[in-house]
């Protein structure tokens, strides 16, 4: 199995800068990345993060899919990839990945990392939370995936949303495995926080 290619899908919850962050964290790291964003997520970038944000994302992936490409590479558990983070996860696509409706690519891509036993990172974005969802969350675990709200790191003292979302993609970047952790770590010794290996 390749430990340097990771599948990065961004689905259209709030919370676009997530995945806009996970792919700068990936490409600081040189590894493969192949991205596919929902019709929602490209909308969500638009609208949350500017016009161009989307180019900016696909110019840091190895490869872009387009998100009705079921016959992409990433839709074959032949194909070897370290897992899939999908941030931000919206409970649309979390729903289908709980009940296994492989219906897109994104969707696929995903069932395919719980069917190989790789690693599934998904950085869930709703609140407050219903039943369903919760429910959801409990099936995805129960197949082996990783659920990783994106809850800021408080103790950290984060100024900016951004540096908090950069925490948050570094966080799910290292449950990849692919690297040392690049993390921004608590020490309770140092008053200034170290600011990661990536």
């Amino acid at each position: 199995m390749s430990a340097r290619r990771v599948v990065l899908g961004v689905s259209g919850a709030s919370g676009a800068m997530l995945g806009l962050a996970a792919a700068r964290h990936l490409a600081s790291l040189g590894v493969e990345t192949d991205l596919v964003a929902s019709a929602a997520a490209r909308r969500t970038l638009a609208e949350e993060c500017g016009p161009e944000a989307l180019r900016a994302l696909e110019a840091m992936v190895t490869r872009s899919h387009a998100i009705d490409d079921i016959g992409a590479a990433i839709a074959s558990g032949s194909v070897p990839v370290s897992g899939m983070i999908i941030a931000p996860c919206s409970m649309r696509s979390l729903a289908a990945i709980a009940h296994g409706l492989d219906d897109n690519l994104l969707t696929r891509a995903a069932g395919v990392q719980l069917k190989e036993r790789r690693r599934l990172v998904l950085l869930p974005r709703e609140a407050p939370l219903t039943l369903a969802h919760l429910r959801n969350m409990t099936a995805a675990t129960e197949m082996g995936a990783i659920i990783m709200p994106p809850v800021p790191a408080f103790y950290l003292g984060h100024r900016t949303l951004e540096q908090a979302a950069e925490q948050i993609a570094a966080r799910a970047v290292d449950l990849m495995a692919v690297s040392p952790p690049c993390a921004q770590h608590w020490s309770p010794e140092a008053e200034d926080q170290p600011a990661g290996n990536c």
